[in-house]
């Protein structure tokens, strides 16, 4: 058996909400830790009194009692937990863990027991149910009833409102009513607040962010009243969870941030968190309402009777005193500006982001805070209004979704290296690669990036340039050609040349020559176009006689390293080896990284002596002068077809003015109106003629 046990998923009951987290058993002491708001219970080992195994509705469950009053209740246990725990009890602690059943019966009529902070209902010698009387907001009495009211837990969907009990007269002790001994046993032990005695001191006119408005804090030995002119707060410090001091931008302010659960409602409004503004030049001079003896007792040189200094540093240090937490302020963080906040907005307002050794915190409208061991992941974004800011997008565990946005873009480095220290997982790794070419601010902390991509392509490219010399004085042949000097002569007929072109020309004739121009230009400039791209596409081309290109400095790592890495990660994919092949190499230190550098130099230059031993044995003439011999071919059967086509438009068109068929006669109707008239009438003449010709000789030959 270990010196701990450890238990995921263990769910604390808090006033009808199930909240789960983590049961950690160990020698010295027993410690949950709740996954909602962080809360830590820590129980020393010696003072546990009572330990119970019970059935419940998650499982099973377990009961611990201390010496000092408290009970702790665990559920959600399996059935074969509990050897294990019971041999762990009996190894390390001096209790015992015994089963205990609870009774299912239904009965409604039982005895009702007062332990501790517990109330309860027990019939036959078995529990029915127990109440926490911590719970109880109120209790009233009538004839034969006490009537106890309870807390309110936003977060369940059913909520127990009251429950009455029935206490029958007694007969045996008439002195003392059996109704308010019962409800005096409730009360001792209940949440009621009850503003009897003294404050220990007064603030007055505290300025309060949240909820807004000025309240004088009059502060009590077990809870805090806020004093306003239209709400009073009463808030118990055992509803206060975490304590913050945190320095405005502007360096004259501070905030004092009381975090609270349950929060505080009025009316459908609930506050989490309780914000002071103070200013750094105010003072106070403060006397507590209580003798020193008093004071040195109670608080053991925490506080004493009269103090003075700044008005935050007084609330904080009695609060502190008070509440027996400690006051979380930023860490080492500092922003590009040199404050320890990043200014930015959440939802619809502007705030003040900070973050904090555990977690970041966001104030003041709403207020947010985000602690790191339920943060899932972190996203960098650009912003969606301007390339001058980016988002910040925090993801939790329970997916939520958290986004401030605004961000200035100086902040950036400052941002990300925090969060890479505090080892989050970033969502987008590669995102700083992407703003190098946009944003150089954002490039800062990441210059040391490793993008083998990028190295290869710049390889490639000096390779293409050194080797494609012919190829390089074709493209420069081909760039020298416009074709769209032709069109320069021709007048579109929105330019301001038009009406002079046409002028210049005799009548409609013109204007159809004109257009029969224009036509073929267009096309032979697209035909022109397309052919230009062609020779373009030979440069891809590879010389297969010639030398093999070197490697870079990585790629000669990644092929060494490459059964490594599957070795130390078996079953990863061939993406994923890339991925950790690049942060591995990024994170080498420049003795090794020279290592491979040097043997990369010498390839290139094995490289280059190769290629020009091939260059000056003829290697690459021969290539060189096929594609000559492909080009000029091409060129000579294209020469070859236009004259064919010249010479079938010849004969087509107005080569032979012998015979035209009634198809072309239909067609050209484009001319002007009176050279149709006349052309027409001759051609129709001809047709007659032949038709009788036609028509004449098979008589002669009959005859």
């Amino acid at each position: 058996m270990g010196d701990t046990l450890e238990f995921n998923e263990i769910y604390q009951e808090i006033k009808g909400s199930w909240n789960d987290g983590r049961l950690r058993f160990s020698k010295q002491n027993v410690v949950y830790k709740s996954s909602k708001t962080g809360k830590v219970d820590s129980i020393p080992a010696g003072e546990l009194n009572l330990a119970q195994w019970r059935r419940v509705c998650l499982g099973h469950g377990i009961k611990l009692g201390t010496s000092t009053g408290l009970i702790y209740k665990y559920d959600g246990f399996r059935d074969t937990d509990f050897e294990k725990i019971s041999e762990f009890f009996k190894a390390n602690y001096k209790v015992e863990l015994t089963e205990k059943d609870m009774c299912v019966k239904g009965w409604n009529w039982g005895t009702a027991k007062f332990s501790g902070p517990l109330l309860s209902f027990d019939v036959n010698d078995n529990t029915a149910f127990e109440v926490p009387l911590s719970n109880v907001s109120q209790c009233a009495t009538g004839k034969n009833e006490v009537t106890l009211e309870f807390h309110q837990n936003d977060d369940t969907e059913v909520s127990l409102m009251e429950v009455r009990f029935y206490v029958p007269p007694s007969q045996s002790d008439e002195r003392q009513d059996p109704v308010e001994a019962f409800a005096q046993s409730v009360l001792s032990k209940a949440d009621v607040i009850q503003a009897t005695g003294d404050a220990v001191c007064i603030f007055k006119e505290l300025q309060c962010l949240t909820p807004r408005g000025r309240y004088d804090i009059r502060i009590y030995p077990t809870f805090l009243h806020l004093h306003g002119k239209t709400f009073d707060y009463k808030i118990p410090y055992t509803t206060v969870l975490r304590l913050f001091l945190l320095p405005h931008k502007d360096q004259r302010q501070m905030f004092f941030v009381i975090s609270l659960d349950p929060p505080i409602k009025q009316g459908q409004t609930r506050y989490h968190f309780l914000i002071l503004l103070f200013s750094k030049e105010e003072d106070i001079n403060l006397t507590l309402n209580m003798s020193e003896d008093d004071v040195e007792r109670r608080f053991e040189g925490k506080l004493s009777k009269n103090m003075s200094g700044s008005l935050y540093e007084m609330v904080s240090r009695v609060m502190k005193a008070l509440v027996n937490r400690k006051i979380t302020v930023p860490g080492n963080f500092q922003g590009h500006s040199g404050a320890q906040c990043i200014t930015c907005s959440y939802k619809a307002s502007s705030g003040l982001l900070y973050p904090l050794e555990r977690g970041f915190i966001y104030v003041h409208k709403p207020p947010v805070h985000l602690r790191f061991e339920e943060i899932s992941c972190v996203n960098f974004a650009r912003g969606t209004t301007t390339t001058r800011s980016f988002d910040f997008e925090i993801e939790t565990k329970q997916g939520n979704q958290y986004t401030f946005s605004s961000i200035e873009r100086e902040e950036y480095g400052k941002l990300f290296d925090f969060v890479n220290a505090k080892k989050l997982n970033i969502k987008n790794r590669g995102f700083k690669e992407g703003m190098k070419g946009k944003i150089d601010e954002y490039s800062d902390s990441d210059d040391d990036q490793h993008d083998a991509y990028l190295e290869r392509m710049k390889a490639e490219g000096k390779i293409r340039e050194e080797g494609n010399d012919s190829d390089e004085s074709d493209a420069e042949s081909d760039e020298s050609f416009n074709p769209g000097e032709e069109d320069d002569d021709i007048a579109e007929e929105y330019d301001s040349n038009a009406s002079a072109s046409d002028s210049s020309e005799d009548g409609d004739d013109s204007e159809d020559e004109g257009t029969k121009k224009k036509k073929k230009a267009k096309k032979a400039k697209v035909v022109k176009e397309k052919k230009e791209r062609k020779p373009r596409k030979e440069k891809k081309q590879k010389d297969a006689g010639g030398p093999k290109r070197p490697m870079s400095a990585y790629m000669l790592w990644l092929n060494s390293s490459r059964e490594r890495i599957k070795s130390e990660n078996p079953g990863i994919s061939i993406t994923e080896i890339s991925k950790k092949a690049g942060e591995m190499w990024r994170q080498l230190g420049k003795d090794e990284k020279e290592e491979w550098e040097t043997k990369a130099g010498e390839a290139k230059r094995e490289y280059d002596k190769a290629k020009r031993e091939y260059k000056e044995s003829g290697g690459g003439s021969s290539s060189a002068s096929k594609k000559d011999s492909k080009k000029s071919g091409g060129k000579k059967e294209e020469k070859k077809r236009k004259s064919a086509g010249g010479n079938k438009d010849k004969e087509r068109g107005g080569g032979t003015d012998s015979f035209k068929s009634r198809e072309f006669i239909e067609s050209s109707e484009e001319s002007s109106s009176d050279s149709d008239r006349k052309s027409k009438s001759k051609r129709k003449k001809e047709s007659d003629e032949e038709e009788e010709e036609a028509m004449s000789t098979p008589e002669e030959e009959s005859d």
